[in-house]
């Protein structure tokens, strides 16, 4: 990594080593990490609120299906809906076959996390906690702000989801795209990952040293508006990731249209009159 006529040369491998046919990526490991320490301040939450610790095995299991499984299936139908349309079965299986090789790719949308993450929330208070879905929604979303911080590191040593070009002193130059090598770029990669951090840090604020965990539902409107209007504002940083932004002349992006939606939810959260939880 260098620096050179007023923009950063990246280049970095995405993956840290390999033994055989196996490979760890440096987007796994901050996957993995953020969903780890994020796993530890649920722990927090729950001793503090005097919870039960066993819960937490369980909604570990049930993120990691709704993230995994909701992103996958919402990059499939937001954004490459065409392709796969004709390959159903790929929606599942995250390699495409060719006759001389199998060729891995990757696909994941957070929108199509979000809402899946909503849903197993959902069976999870039904089926384990008993208490409002709006309870355990209210204490996920912050570390899942910090897991979204390391995410987007993770798209950066990937040296994916890349911006429009750009002469400020910062822009990146991202050598292993053969289409962009040579001309610098936003990296909005890393403005998402600093404003998911932020967000994550007020929201912890919030938490520990307000009233904010007692309104069913505030915290999860925050977590909605903050980040989705990030996500909204940023997008203009960004290329195009293709979707369904062509049926409305391309006026926003898919990642905008699609975030509207849920800055429109967070707001109704923000704004009434919250239960208290006792």
């Amino acid at each position: 990594m260098s620096t050179f006529f007023l923009s950063i040369s990246w280049d970095p491998s995405p993956e840290i080593f390999t033994i055989g046919g196996f490979a760890l990526r440096w987007y796994s490991l901050f996957f993995l990490i953020g969903f780890l320490i994020g796993f530890q301040i649920m722990k927090k939450f729950f001793v503090k609120e005097g919870k039960p610790i066993e819960w937490l095995d369980s909604l570990l299991i049930y993120i990691m299906i709704g993230t995994i499984f909701g992103a996958r299936i919402g990059h499939c139908l937001f954004y490459d809906w065409d392709y796969f349309s004709d390959h159903l079965l790929e929606i599942i299986l995250p390699v495409r076959f060719d006759p001389f090789q199998f060729v891995g790719y990757r696909g994941l949308a957070s929108h199509g996390g979000a809402i899946a993450i909503i849903f197993m929330m959902w069976l999870f208070s039904k089926k384990i906690t008993k208490l409002p879905m709006l309870w355990i929604l209210d204490r996920v979303v912050i570390p899942t702000a910090l897991t979204g911080m390391f995410i987007r590191l993770g798209n950066l040593m990937n040296s994916e989801i890349l911006g429009k070009p750009t002469d400020v002193p910062w822009a990146f130059d991202f050598l292993r795209d053969s289409k962009l090598a040579g001309t610098p770029v936003h990296p909005v990669q890393l403005y998402e990952s600093i404003c998911y951090g932020l967000i994550f840090l007020f929201m912890w604020w919030q938490y520990w040293k307000t009233g904010a965990k007692d309104k069913l539902g505030f915290l999860f409107g925050t977590f909605l508006v903050l980040i989705w209007s990030a996500r909204f504002i940023l997008e203009y940083f960004k290329r195009s990731q293709g979707g369904f932004e062509t049926f409305f002349g391309s006026a926003l992006s898919t990642g905008q249209l699609l975030s509207i939606p849920f800055i429109i939810i967070g707001l109704y959260f923000v704004i009434r009159k919250p239960k208290t939880i006792a």
